[in-house]
């Protein structure tokens, strides 16, 4: 059974590894080694993810499955949502699963935690960006109720990839 489990300050590590193995198997066979390395080492540092991590608007969950962590999410809400910066909105940042777990339901549970922290923050909407070359990402939304409603640039390294942005509205 997947548990889902707050990440505190503590788990920083965990955190740092799950993020940069599951970022480095979902986009490195589409990415330059050069442009990877400069987003694991910049934006999933522990510095960075220390500062994500306590500040009070973002929020991180893992998935574990056997007090092993195979998966995680990450919330945001208020001004450190990503480009919409409504506060009747929350923004799924990331929802990242170890290849090994996919096909277990492990990022849909994921999803349902977003949904329920959705409900509890009372928002109107959540939302996020996905790149448009994740089409199995973009399945994984649209199924559960997403729709387009805009497009932003997610730089990675030098290169400026298409992000699809979804948003789904909360039925309370």
């Amino acid at each position: 059974m997947i548990e889902i489990r707050k990440a505190l300050l503590q788990d920083i590590e965990q955190l740092q590894a799950i993020s940069r193995k599951t970022f480095g198997e979902t986009f490195a066979d589409r990415n330059t080694v050069e442009n990877m390395n400069k987003y694991l080492t910049e934006e999933l540092s522990i510095e960075k993810l220390t500062a994500e991590l306590t500040n009070p608007d973002s929020e991180f969950y893992f998935a574990l499955l056997d007090n092993e962590v195979v998966g995680y999410l990450k919330l945001n809400s208020s001004s450190t949502q990503t480009d919409v910066k409504d506060n009747n909105a929350l923004e799924i940042e990331r929802i990242y699963v170890s290849k090994e777990y996919h096909g277990r339901k492990v990022g849909q549970v994921l999803y349902n935690k977003a949904l329920e922290v959705a409900k509890q923050k009372g928002v109107d909407y959540i939302w996020l960006g996905v790149w448009e070359e994740n089409l199995k990402a973009i399945g994984f939304y649209t199924k559960n109720g997403f729709v387009e409603f805009d497009r932003h640039i997610f730089k990675l390294g030098d290169d400026e990839q298409k992000d699809i942005m979804m948003k789904r509205a909360i039925e309370i």
